[in-house]
């Protein structure tokens, strides 16, 4: 058989500047910012060769989405300067030059982001020294003889005919202190109808 050899995946990087508003001005205003980004993606698909021209493999990053709806459906922007970078079949885009307030945005996402990361990892290690903690115990309990197996059977056995015993007395409680409410005669109920 022959061997298939394989390439290395070459990464094509650049940037555009993609006009929106020829594209956008042609749907109805509510449309307006669905039309941008499916804009940006044909551009990407025509100008980085991507082949057969589907859209599925243009990935936009979420600020650059995000950016895209700034100012609402309505009123998307006119241009936009991208970053393509492309990886064997799939384009990864991403806003080239990021407003003030998505860097401090970003900043605070990814703050948190490396938050969860060390809680997750500290969890994670909790719980290995508990199951670490809990393997111990079985291996002390296990070496049991089998009189204490018989113990412990009859205690559970004692216990849930005790539980028994003690539901039993309060159904028969419950039963002693609510009154029966018993319904009037055929007789009287038609008496009390008319």
């Amino acid at each position: 058989m022959a061997k298939k050899k394989t390439e290395p995946i070459e990464k094509l990087e650049r940037e555009y500047i993609i006009p929106l508003r020829n594209k956008w001005k042609k749907v109805p205003r509510y449309k307006r910012a669905n039309k941008a980004i499916k804009a940006i993606k044909e551009f990407l698909v025509r100008h980085m060769k991507v082949r057969d021209r589907d859209l599925d493999k243009i990935k936009l990053d979420k600020y650059l989405n995000e950016f895209v709806w700034t100012r609402g459906i309505r009123k998307p922007p006119i241009k936009i300067k991208v970053r393509a970078i492309k990886e064997g079949n799939l384009v990864r885009a991403e806003l080239s030059e990021m407003p003030e307030k998505m860097k401090f945005k970003q900043a605070r996402l990814e703050k948190m982001e490396k938050k969860a990361a060390e809680i997750g990892k500290k969890r994670k290690k909790e719980e290995k020294l508990e199951e670490k903690t809990e393997e111990k115990k079985e291996e002390e309990k296990a070496p049991k003889t089998e009189e204490e197996k018989r113990e412990e059977k009859e205690k559970a056995k004692a216990g849930e005919e005790a539980g028994k015993e003690l539901g039993k007395a309060a159904a028969k409680q419950i039963k002693h202190h609510v009154e029966k409410i018993k319904q009037p005669k055929r007789q009287q109920r038609k008496a009390l109808a008319k």
